[in-house]
């Protein structure tokens, strides 16, 4: 992703594409401007306290000395009230707009089109859906807190200022000019610097996901001197990324701060003439009042120009939520509903090519399955089998062609519909951090008897029921507290318990021992009767029962029949026992 020197877009429009997710939270904001407003006019009558004090406290007959605590204690219990309710009114703005903003991303990832999950690593879509959208929020609505809250005390005190004198406040304004000049070129510069900070710690983050998914396999291989020089340079990019945004967002405030002293100086001078020069109302104290006013501008003027950086940061960070929403397309639908399929399914030329230069993986195939059929794929490896199967429930979608169930065109079904038709047991076994009854009846309501009847068909409930809290345990990341098979066998617990009538069966027993697949093999058996069933296996006790067995090589179908003509033939499937396909597999 190229990063540019400023943002493609100015600032309101930018801001306008985040609204939607706050505005509903409007009345907490018109609560923010009021208190704002109400500590805002409190700024002038501190330095409004000084003239009258200089001018009749010091002098015989002044006002009553109980005054000034009530004044000075009244003021400042007002202007803290205000400042706490407008706090937490945009405290309450920015909760409630992530919270919206979130649901809104999590609810887009989830039907996203298969594509993200290609381009982006699973880090990266982490970071913009919890941390950057919680960062940006946090550091936007704390600039816009600034905004309110200083730019209407800048207002405030300009208005005090220029009723004091008008002459030294249109002088005091000469170095606004500078001052934007400055924070625009430094902006600029911080928004690029944020942006390529934003891709440096995807960057960083994937190399420690990757570290983490595969720390056996770089163990092995003694490569974690490799990986950590990986990770040193890396970091050492963000760091010099931190150290440079820092330097542009430091140098803010001594500019800001350099220019406001010479419109100061400039100020006192002008105040000295006048003075001298006997000018209408020219007293100590309207003179100190002026001068303590002009310099309680300074801190809302370099508060708005460190603003600059906050708001920067936040709408890189946000930008990047949003384009999850506007730039990633739904899964597409068609509007064909069917509560349960008959189970034919037909392949017609069906061609599934990943990348333009490389040989497809599947290549004008034609295949038809009929209703109840138990149909298995076998095949070297790269022939084309999980491809294949992939293309039902639409996790790949074919380059030309078509996939038909029950006669009907995939894309023409419902994608909900579709999906319900069919359970995977894949050799990739995936499961969520949570409790073992919701892990089977994942997406349905958890019936505790079916969830139990289903352990028991996968030969898993002797192990579930001396569980902790039985089949309601938790079964960590991944189900990384049950054993390679025991978690094989939970996948197995899940397709019974959907009770589809597509199986689709990939390498399903592969982390079994033999006695685990024995038990299992007759659990299969028994849902298989009456459902279509594909299978993807290179052990012949998954083969063994099949009606048809087709044989496919470089995406294509070389052979089908029954397993034992098939032998009998002396074809591709033969060969491929003799070569050790399936007696490896067996042994092992």
């Amino acid at each position: 992703m190229p990063v540019t020197d400023a943002p493609s877009s100015p600032l309101w429009p930018r801001l306008q594409r985040i609204l939607p997710y706050f505005s509903p939270s409007w009345r907490y904001a018109v609560l923010a401007l009021l208190a704002s407003t109400g500590a805002a006019l409190t700024e002038p009558l501190i330095p409004a306290l000084f003239k009258p004090l200089l001018d009749k406290g010091f002098a015989p007959g002044g006002f009553p000395l109980w005054m000034i605590p009530v004044a000075v204690v009244g003021l400042f219990a007002l202007r803290g009230t205000a400042h706490f309710i407008g706090q937490y009114a945009l405290t309450r703005i920015a909760n409630d707009g992530v919270q919206r903003l979130r649901q809104a991303q999590f609810a887009r990832l989830s039907r996203a089109d298969l594509s993200l999950f290609h381009s982006q690593s699973a880090s990266s879509l982490s970071n913009a859906l919890v941390y950057e959208v919680q960062s940006g929020a946090q550091q936007l609505i704390g600039a816009f807190t600034e905004v309110l809250r200083d730019g209407l005390t800048l207002v405030a005190l300009l208005g005090y200022l220029f009723w004091l004198n008008w002459q030294l406040t249109l002088l005091v304004l000469t170095v606004v000019p500078a001052l934007g000049w400055i924070m625009k070129k430094l902006s600029s510069r911080l928004y690029r610097l944020s942006r390529e900070s934003q891709l440096a710690t995807d960057d960083l983050a994937y190399v420690v996901e990757e570290n983490v998914l595969a720390h056996r396999m770089i163990r092995l291989h003694a490569a974690q001197d490799a990986q950590m020089s990986r990770f040193a340079q890396l970091g050492e990019r963000l760091r010099r990324l931190a150290l440079k945004s820092t330097v542009a967002s430091a140098a803010m405030t001594p500019l800001t701060q350099l220019t406001a002293g010479v419109g100061l100086s400039l100020v006192v001078v002008l105040a000295l003439a006048q003075s001298r020069g006997g000018a209408q109302g020219a007293t100590v104290g309207s003179f100190v009042a002026f001068i303590t006013a002009m310099l309680m501008l300074i801190s809302p003027v370099r508060k708005l120009a460190d603003v600059v950086n906050p708001i920067t940061r936040g709408l890189a960070s946000l930008e990047r939520g949003l384009d999850l929403l506007t730039q990633t397309p739904p899964e597409t639908s068609g509007d064909f509903r069917c509560q349960r399929a008959h189970g034919q399914i037909e392949w017609r030329a069906t061609t599934v090519q990943f990348k333009p230069d490389a040989a497809p993986a599947l290549d004008h195939l034609d295949l038809s399955v009929q209703p109840g059929e138990v149909v298995a794929l076998v095949g070297s490896s790269g022939a084309g089998k999980t491809t294949l199967v992939q293309t039902l429930p639409r996790f790949v979608e074919p380059s030309s062609g078509q996939v038909l169930l029950d006669g009907v065109a995939l894309p023409d079904w419902s994608l909900s519909d579709l999906r319900a038709q069919i359970a995977m047991v894949s050799q990739d076994v995936v499961m969520l951090n949570d409790s073992v009854a919701a892990n089977v009846a994942l997406g349905q309501t958890v019936d505790p008897a079916r969830v139990q009847a289903c352990l028991e068909a996968a030969n898993l409930w002797s192990h579930v029921q001396h569980l902790p809290a039985g089949m309601d345990s938790l079964i960590g990341h991944n189900a990384n507290q049950l054993s390679g098979g025991q978690r094989q066998r939970l996948a197995i617990a899940r397709a019974l318990y959907k009770d589809a009538p597509l199986l689709i069966l990939d390498e399903a027993t592969s982390a079994l021992d033999n006695e685990s697949e024995r038990l299992v093999q007759e659990a299969l058996q028994r849902l298989m009767k009456g459902r279509t069933t594909l299978i993807v296996a290179h052990r012949l006790s998954t083969i063994e029962h099949a009606d048809r067995v087709v044989v496919m090589e470089r995406g294509r179908i070389v052979e089908q029949g029954k397993p034992a003509e098939l032998l009998s033939a002396g074809g591709a499937y033969a060969r491929l026992h003799q070569r050790g396909e399936f007696s490896a597999q067996e042994r092992s």
